[in-house]
């Protein structure tokens, strides 16, 4: 199986590359057009900002060869936000393969961004087979995806407590996982989840 990683310097590509060794894949590591395209699966990591990681994407034309991709792909933590429509971080147009805005989250919170582990509600979908509701998973991140027609996983604002929360902060729910025809995205990073994480990435393969 030929799995590619995108390669459009944003971040957490060793972290990913280490997982599915672990998993004995070696995945490649490309931003070759023609590699990507002829991939079995492709993977679209991410951490940073959303605006530079579009003039990067924009730059090097695989903005349309990710708008272009029929096998299956998985975004990772910004590489999900970048599928959606459009991200209040910037504001910037994203690739616009999912039709929702990506938000910003209560600044006056003094939680953001949010860091750590957090469970998942209303998990469904072949990236969760065998994970239920409930299992927690790794966050960093500062804006976050509403809950959607495509949302096949959702998470509360930190993990809070509703009864200790705000009353904004104990409403908030967002979407951890998206999946839109051959498209998955998790909010999360699975390859710092743990045993959930390897058996995520191990369902994606199996897609």
């Amino acid at each position: 199986m030929k799995v590619v990683l995108l390669d459009y310097d944003a971040g957490n590509t060793q972290s990913v590359i280490l997982a599915f060794r672990r998993l004995g894949l070696e995945v490649i590591l490309s931003a070759s057009p023609e590699e990507i395209s002829t991939a079995d699966k492709v993977i679209v990591p991410g951490v940073g900002a959303a605006g530079s990681a579009m003039q990067r994407l924009h730059v090097t034309g695989l903005s349309k060869v990710i708008q272009n991709l029929t096998q299956p792909v998985l975004g990772i933590c910004l590489g999900m936000q970048l599928f959606c429509r459009s991200s209040e971080e910037g504001p910037v147009d994203c690739l616009q393969i999912i039709d929702t805005a990506v938000m910003a989250f209560p600044a006056d919170s003094g939680k953001v961004p949010l860091t750590g582990w957090n469970s998942l509600d209303k998990v469904q979908g072949p990236l969760f087979k065998g994970i239920d509701s409930g299992t927690y998973f790794y966050f960093v991140h500062g804006y976050y995806v509403p809950e959607t027609n495509a949302t096949v996983a959702s998470a509360r604002f930190g993990g809070l407590n509703p009864a200790t929360a705000t009353p904004r902060e104990a409403g908030l729910t967002y979407s951890a996982a998206l999946q839109q025809d051959n498209f998955f995205a998790v909010q999360f990073h699975p390859e710092r989840s743990g045993p959930a994480g390897v058996r995520l990435l191990q369902n994606f393969l199996q897609i």
